[in-house]
């Protein structure tokens, strides 16, 4: 009787912890661009729901994708693409992104999950690997040039995106979208699965679950995501480039996910506004910027094991 009546309780407690921390949120997003450059406050936006799909992925199902950046980068180019070459909406030029993202992510999924820890790991890193060379050589990507000066337009005739404040609102309102749907997902009965496989696989499919469908779906859903997040950014910095699809993209999103606290909300946010931050601000150290990153990383690994937000939680009693 007990636990029954603690769940209710949790939950409510929880509910409540989730509400400040996103009242929060949103007024630091609503109160950065007149604290920040607006252009670099957007492309942190992109980034945080990019970590925020990892995060989905290797937090609460317990799959280590080290390739996640060819969804990021794969979608960065095809709604550049849309943008420029075809002329759709930038709504229509996201979507497109997105889509794309999805089949790629359901293809590489569908190969990489018959696959376990490191081997999964490695698989995701052959796939992403795969997807950098051919945006190397697709004539559509223009190769080491990228797709430049890409059009913004306008979204459905209502916000015109070249304007900065108009823009910041369309990124501000995408981030706060996907958010939302991993939100959704992790506090719903499909969440609760993906929470169950990732403590004990074998239990749950003696439960009956049909777990290879449930990583799949999580693997889809957190590709279409991370095309979100890429597709949004070729349309804020008007361009797509090979960066965004490279290896080390995938290296930074693990890093902000652990830094932030992995398989907590709002870990992967915290974690890329500091990774980005340091990116920007500390620029003028040139390749010292991996170095600085690097003994950050250490000293979040042996301080604080959980990361920031997972600490702070802990300690607080918090449940976010």
């Amino acid at each position: 009787m007990t636990a029954v009546a603690a769940s209710p309780a949790r939950a409510q407690h929880q509910g409540r912890d989730y509400a400040i921390a996103g009242a929060l949120m949103v007024a630091l997003i609503v109160a950065a661009p007149f604290f920040a450059y607006p252009f670099f406050v957007m492309e942190m936006l992109c980034i945080a729901l990019f970590a925020c799909a990892f995060n989905l992925l290797i937090g609460y199902v317990g799959l280590l994708s080290f390739g996640h950046a060819m969804f990021l980068g794969m979608a960065s180019y095809v709604s550049a693409h849309a943008a420029k070459v075809w002329g759709l909406d930038p709504l229509l030029s996201i979507l497109s992104g997105v889509v794309v993202a999805a089949i790629l992510g359901l293809v590489s999924g569908a190969l990489a999950i018959r696959s376990k820890g490191i081997y999964f790991a490695m698989i995701t890193v052959a796939l992403s690997q795969m997807v950098y060379f051919f945006c190397v050589e697709a004539p559509f990507t223009h190769g080491e040039d990228g797709i430049q000066s890409v059009p913004q337009g306008h979204v459905l005739g209502l916000l015109d995106l070249s304007k900065t404040m108009q823009l910041y609102v369309f990124v501000a309102i995408v981030f706060l979208i996907g958010f939302f749907i991993v939100y959704r997902t992790v506090n719903s009965p499909f969440g609760e699965i993906l929470k169950a496989i990732r403590e004990n696989e074998p239990r749950t499919i003696s439960l009956g679950y049909r777990v290879p469908l449930y990583k799949l779906t999580a693997f889809t859903l957190s590709a279409a995501l991370a095309g979100l997040a890429g597709a949004t950014k070729a349309i804020v910095v008007q361009n797509a480039s090979l960066s965004d699809v490279g290896f080390q993209m995938s290296g930074e999103v693990v890093l902000m996910t652990l830094l932030g606290g992995m398989g907590t909300l709002y870990g992967p946010v915290v974690g890329a506004v500091v990774v980005v931050s340091m990116q920007n601000y500390l620029a003028q150290y040139g390749e010292w910027v991996t170095v600085i990153q690097g003994a950050v990383f250490v000293a979040c690994v042996l301080l604080f094991r959980r990361g920031i937000v997972g600490e702070i939680a802990h300690w607080a009693g918090w449940d976010l």
